[in-house]
């Protein structure tokens, strides 16, 4: 049966998994790094998956392929929510974590921590790119779900720097627009991303490299990657 199947260039494939996410037919896995078509009878050759790509590795072909099962992808579809597929995107693996159920009795006797947001609206989509605010600033670009899994990042990311919030997986926008409006209106002093380890929040990071290039400044900037369990690992 001859039929539109996805194509991926192995040597262009960066592994930031954003065209898994965007598979709804849970065709696409990370396999050693590299975004693989696993199952032709998933894909639906719409190529859902190929405006998500950065690096243009996702093509759309015609050729005899294994002909599209609409009941197999909706029973493939129900796993792939239900947590219990194997393929996917990482991210989307349903994990527990074991936390202590109660507080030491030093940490009940500390003051309670103040918050360190200095501005707002803070969603990357709504802030202004000429706020008076980011003038002279130091910048934090943080993931939504960073404030949720690292329970320090008040004192230990956003003190003293603007805080300014997104997610490439749910955020219909390309980030880097805003983000090069900011830094060229703005003396950013630096930028500091604060990212999850899950594939999807790679876009984050490169919406602020490509907003560097855009904007033609050198500005100094880190990655710093929050772990699923909460930990910093500085990239």
């Amino acid at each position: 049966m001859i039929r539109k199947i996805v194509k991926i260039d192995q040597e262009k494939c960066n592994g930031c998994g954003l065209c898994i996410d965007a598979c709804h037919e849970g065709a696409l896995q990370l396999i050693n790094g590299k975004a693989t078509l696993v199952s032709e009878s998933y894909c639906d050759g719409l190529g859902a998956c190929l405006p998500e790509c950065p690096m243009g590795a996702i093509t759309i072909e015609e050729r005899e392929a294994q002909p599209f099962d609409e009941e197999a992808v909706k029973q493939h579809i129900m796993q792939k929510m239900e947590g219990t597929l194997p393929c996917g995107c990482p991210g989307t693996q349903v994990r527990a974590m074991e936390r202590p159920s109660d507080m030491s009795a030093q940490q009940q006797g500390q003051a309670p921590v103040e918050s360190q947001l200095r501005q707002w609206p803070c969603q990357i989509r709504l802030v202004p790119a000429n706020a008076p605010y980011f003038r002279n600033a130091h910048l934090l670009v943080a993931a939504d779900c960073t404030a949720y899994a690292y329970a320090s990042i008040h004192q230990d990311f956003m003190r003293n720097k603007i805080t300014i919030i997104g997610c490439p997986k749910l955020d219909d926008v390309d980030y880097s627009d805003k983000l090069t409006d900011i830094l060229k209106y703005n003396d950013i002093k630096s930028i500091t991303v604060l990212k999850m380890e899950v594939p999807c929040c790679s876009g984050l990071a490169y919406a602020v490299r490509d907003a560097l290039i855009k904007s033609g400044k050198m500005i100094p900037w880190r990655v710093v990657t929050i772990s699923i369990d909460g930990k910093a690992i500085e990239d």
